[in-house]
């Protein structure tokens, strides 16, 4: 069997010298394993985010991206293996909920319903939060709290619930497929937001298919295919195993499936 050129990892989690151990892990996640009926969907997948960092987590379509990351913020409770964020377990303690903001995949909003309306109604299920004008003013959707959703542009969208995240001035924040469906432009501005985010003092933990998105934004990611870590390191370290990454990103991922 050939072996790509990318880092290979156990299928129990990632190299734990790719972390250090000194600094402050804001996540951790630990031989995660989450099934649907027949189907795993994450097999043993370990990691650590620390404080201040973007880490991602790279990998194609039905690879268990999302379900690690809904775990990781307790929007599912796994089957087995362990969680914390912050040092709590998110699925039985609901405080640190409300210091993770968190974007999904799918998300979507009333097509009528305003942007400052959607801020507000938002804010109302934080017991303390940010001002709703000011986040506006922030994400440059000041000039837009009149729009409804509908009339939004994608990347006007992507603002928004950026900002939605952040009602909760959280520490951490989970973006999933960010840019899925943006154009160039849009994702361009978008990935700025996410550096913006950053400077800030947010971690963020980062879904995504794209690696050139990977490479823009992630300090160290994991790679996931069949619901196993098949590869981690920073963009930088996976780059110097092999020059071609996205070759080596699809044969890896291709061979793990």
């Amino acid at each position: 069997m050939r072996t790509p050129a990318l880092a290979r990892c156990p299928r129990t989690g990632p190299r734990t010298t790719l972390i250090d151990m000194k600094k402050d892990v804001v996540v951790s996640v630990r031989d995660l394993r989450k099934a649907y009926g027949r189907k795993v969907a994450v097999d043993g997948i370990s990691f650590d985010v620390v404080r201040g960092e973007v880490f991602g987590v790279l990998g194609p379509n039905g690879a268990g991206k999302s379900t690690t990351v809904e775990c990781a913020a307790g929007l599912r409770e796994p089957d087995s293996g362990t969680v914390r964020v912050l040092g709590r377990n998110p699925a039985t303690d609901p405080s640190v909920r409300h210091r993770v903001g968190v974007q999904l995949q799918h998300a979507v909003l009333p097509s009528r319903m305003k942007v400052r309306e959607a801020m507000q109604m938002f804010a109302s299920a934080y017991p303390r939060h940010a001002d709703t004008e000011t986040l506006l003013a922030d994400w440059g959707l000041a000039k837009h709290h009149g729009t409804a959703f509908a009339a939004l542009s994608g990347g006007q969208k992507q603002r928004l619930f950026i900002a939605l995240a952040l009602l909760g001035e959280p520490e951490v924040v989970v973006l999933d497929e960010l840019t899925t469906g943006l154009d160039p432009a849009a994702r361009r501005e978008t990935w700025s937001l996410v550096r913006t985010l950053q400077a800030r003092g947010v971690s963020v933990l980062l879904v995504t298919h794209a690696m050139d998105e990977a490479e823009q934004l992630c300090d160290r990611l994991v790679v996931i295919a069949g619901g196993r870590v098949v590869a981690a390191g920073t963009p930088a370290e996976l780059r110097g195993a092999h020059p071609n990454m996205e070759s080596a990103y699809l044969s890896l991922t291709e061979e793990a499936a």
